[in-house]
């Protein structure tokens, strides 16, 4: 056999076992304790976080202060950014719940509609998002990762793709800093 043939082959060989060991939501299922969005995020959080390139390098820091609540059915996630560098940014989320472990969320800088799935402890989101960079807009793919910790704080992880080239990943911690709002 010659090289080529057997590069093909393990190339293959290696994406088709990248296929089949993708995380899922349901693997949580049980985990506690349980997430519930709104209760969660009802009320105020900080978030404190930082994007890290493909090499692990920090590039970003950035502070969130968040205010959650409920209109009707669907929560809204007011999200105000502070960045290392004095930047300022703000996202409002409306997250709709579909069924038991479903939800659909939307904001101005995500392209259609961000998808959820949530079991026991987690939630994983996917979405593309609009960034600017340097006065260009670029659209980039989200594969969000939340495990709620306790009852105030939640880890969250995200690797962000374009063109299903890893760029890097967004890690963030949140603190409910209002614990009155969850539910008993």
């Amino acid at each position: 056999m010659t090289r080529l043939p057997v590069l093909i082959l393990i190339a293959c060989s290696l994406l088709l076992s990248a296929g089949c060991s993708h995380m899922q939501a349901q693997d949580y299922q049980g985990q506690q304790p349980p997430l519930v969005l709104e209760e969660y995020f009802r009320g105020e959080l900080q978030a404190w976080g930082m994007f890290q390139n493909r090499r692990g390098e920090v590039k970003r820091r950035f502070r969130v202060d968040i205010d959650g609540r409920m209109e009707g059915d669907e929560l809204v996630l007011q999200e105000d950014f502070v960045y290392a560098d004095g930047e300022r940014q703000q996202r409002i989320w409306r997250i709709h719940r579909l069924d038991e472990h479903h939800y659909e969320g939307r904001a101005d800088d995500v392209v259609g509609v961000a998808r959820g799935a949530q079991y026991g402890n987690a939630l994983n989101w996917e979405y593309k998002l609009r960034l600017e960079v340097g006065g260009k807009h670029y659209v980039v793919h989200f594969d969000d990762w939340m495990f709620l910790q306790d009852e105030r704080v939640m880890i969250n992880r995200a690797t962000m793709r374009k063109w299903g080239i890893r760029l890097g990943e967004v890690t963030l911690v949140f603190v409910k800093t209002d614990p009155g709002t969850t539910a008993p």
